[in-house]
């Protein structure tokens, strides 16, 4: 795992909410609001579809997803959805659509070996994302929860076809349908997880695994095989998400989540 005195991209746009760098051959791009348990905002999602086309581009051979502080990424941000655009509640759920397709599509098109270094908890999003990475190494601490029937949603990141794909159907509904929490070693056997391993040395060991990598020829990513169908996948989830975000169910289930935290 690149440390701090990895190199900022040296042509790279800087960022406001990622820290980009590329060491070793590895470009690490590490979700950066701590003190929001790295919740994705829209910046923050404008800011990785930039950031994967730069590591796309650039010499690293392995692309490295992390997070910064004690959490990997918290999910989607929900005030998100408190600001109302000029085009009321359908240009929010319209924009905010395009925004995850493109987001999602960033991953699938990827064209180079993607790594999640799951730091911490994990949920939502950065979650179901998992399905279209090729390497995901958690430490012990991690958790994995996609809470979307909470909040009236249903699932993205192509994970309504990766999840059953890699976990079988029972196991997949029982994440994305009926909220089950996994601990690192429960998303490892379930084939989620690729290795869990000690906080304490989790950095280290992760960063020697990545070294090794980094030093192979580049090879043909799984991922690659399936574009088409994943493209088709991920139209199908944003276009049902859209139509759950304009449901009065997800509407009350949000505020609900909102007015619950006022009460914190």
């Amino acid at each position: 795992m690149p440390d701090s005195t990895a190199q900022p991209t040296g042509s790279a746009a800087t960022f406001d909410t990622l820290l980009v760098s590329t060491e070793d051959n590895i470009t690490t791009i590490r979700l950066n609001r701590p003190q929001k348990k790295n919740a994705i905002t829209v910046e923050m999602y404008n800011e990785v579809i930039k950031a994967l086309e730069q590591a796309g581009k650039d010499d690293s051979v392995i692309t490295v997803i992390t997070g910064s502080g004690d959490f990997y990424c918290s999910g989607n941000d929900l005030t998100n959805f408190t600001k109302i655009p000029e085009g009321g509640i359908e240009q929010m759920a319209k924009d905010a659509g395009e925004l995850l397709r493109e987001f999602v599509k960033a991953f699938i098109d990827f064209p180079k070996p993607l790594v999640a270094v799951v730091n911490g908890p994990a949920v939502g999003v950065s979650v179901t994302l998992l399905g279209l990475f090729e390497i995901v190494y958690a430490t012990e601490r991690a958790t994995f929860h996609t809470p979307f029937s909470q909040l009236g949603q249903s699932p993205e990141g192509c994970s309504s076809y990766t999840f059953p794909k890699i976990m079988g159907n029972a196991k997949a509904s029982e994440m994305l349908l009926f909220n089950k929490k996994l601990s690192a070693v429960q998303a490892c056997a379930q084939g989620l997880v690729t290795e869990v391993f000690p906080d304490s040395s989790f950095q280290t060991e992760v960063a020697t695994r990545l070294k090794a990598y980094a030093k192979l020829p580049r090879n043909q990513l799984i991922r690659g095989t399936e574009k088409e169908r994943l493209h088709t996948v991920n139209d199908q989830e944003v276009e049902r998400l859209v139509e759950r975000w304009l449901s009065d169910e997800c509407m009350q289930a949000i505020m609900s989540f909102f007015q619950a935290k006022a009460k914190l």
